[in-house]
């Protein structure tokens, strides 16, 4: 896919716009974060995917601060092919 796009003001800085047929072509969204490179004399652009490290369980409930009280709920009897 091959379009065309100006190079214009923006604030201190310099935007290009791009169409949104090829945002939706690279799945790209607006506020994703992309690195840009010079290579060869040209402007390449790669989307970012930025890797969210989960919480373990401590950091889940750091700010928790209640006793927790299980529960004991009764099911009742198998149905089905249960085994328990």
């Amino acid at each position: 896919m091959i379009i065309k796009s100006n190079i214009s003001k923006c604030g201190n800085a310099k935007a290009i716009r791009i169409p949104n047929s090829m945002l939706e072509a690279l799945n790209w969204s607006e506020n994703d974060k992309i690195e840009l490179r010079i290579e060869d004399g040209e402007i390449k652009a790669k989307k970012i995917i930025e890797i969210k490290k989960r919480k373990n369980i401590k950091e889940l409930f750091a700010d928790h601060e209640e006793e927790y009280e299980c529960e004991i709920i009764e099911w009742g009897d198998p149905v089905g092919k249960e085994i328990w």
